[in-house]
């Protein structure tokens, strides 16, 4: 009987140590995955920014009832 607890035991810390690791992740995979998104959107910015930043004051500028060219 105490060979059985024994070995059940170990089947259960060794299922809850395997879903511990598998929780943990890939953390340098997601440190990457951030930095490259980041870096994406402050290349995007860069080009699209002079744009984006027009089109809101036009926006601005009609909403608040200035006539502009």
């Amino acid at each position: 009987m105490s060979s059985l607890l024994n070995r059940t035991s170990h089947r259960i810390v060794a299922r809850w140590v395997a879903e511990e690791d598998r929780e943990r992740g890939d953390v340098p995979g997601w440190v990457l995955v951030t930095l490259m998104t980041a870096g994406l959107v402050l290349l995007i910015w860069g080009f699209a920014g002079p744009a984006l930043s027009g089109i809101f004051n036009d926006a601005v500028s009609r909403v608040s009832g200035e006539i502009g060219g």
